[in-house]
């Protein structure tokens, strides 16, 4: 299928999860934030002006924080990759994810500001 200049963008979606390689991680918790990119053609839903012909960004925002909330992982890479597969199987309108998991509050030793990764999946 490849990717359409069409694009959803979903930016700062918020939960707290329990993922890390650190044991207080996994037994605290702490805020993960995903931003999505999602490319789409919206030629047919924008003709009939028909939510059930795209991607519903309420329900993909919702099933994000599902899995940050779910089950923990030790790699926020595997989490970033585990969200744009979901994205990519639940959603049929989605021909492409592009996923940024970011780690705020990421046990580092010097200051920062932010640790992300980003990962692009598509059909």
């Amino acid at each position: 299928m490849g990717t359409r200049a069409d694009l959803i963008k979903l930016r700062g979606v918020s939960a707290v999860g329990y993922h890390g390689v650190l044991d207080f991680e996994r037994r605290d918790g702490q805020p993960f934030v995903v931003d999505a990119v999602l490319h789409c053609d919206f030629a047919e839903a924008a003709a009939g002006d028909d939510l059930t012909k795209t991607a519903s960004y309420a329900e993909i925002a919702e099933r994000i924080t599902q899995i940050v909330s779910g089950e923990p992982v030790s790699l926020i890479e595997t989490l970033a990759v585990r969200i744009a597969n979901a994205i990519l199987g639940e959603f049929a309108a989605v021909d492409a994810a592009e996923v940024t998991v970011h780690k705020p509050q990421a046990p580092i030793a010097v200051p920062f500001d932010d640790v992300a990764v980003t990962v692009f999946r598509e059909r």
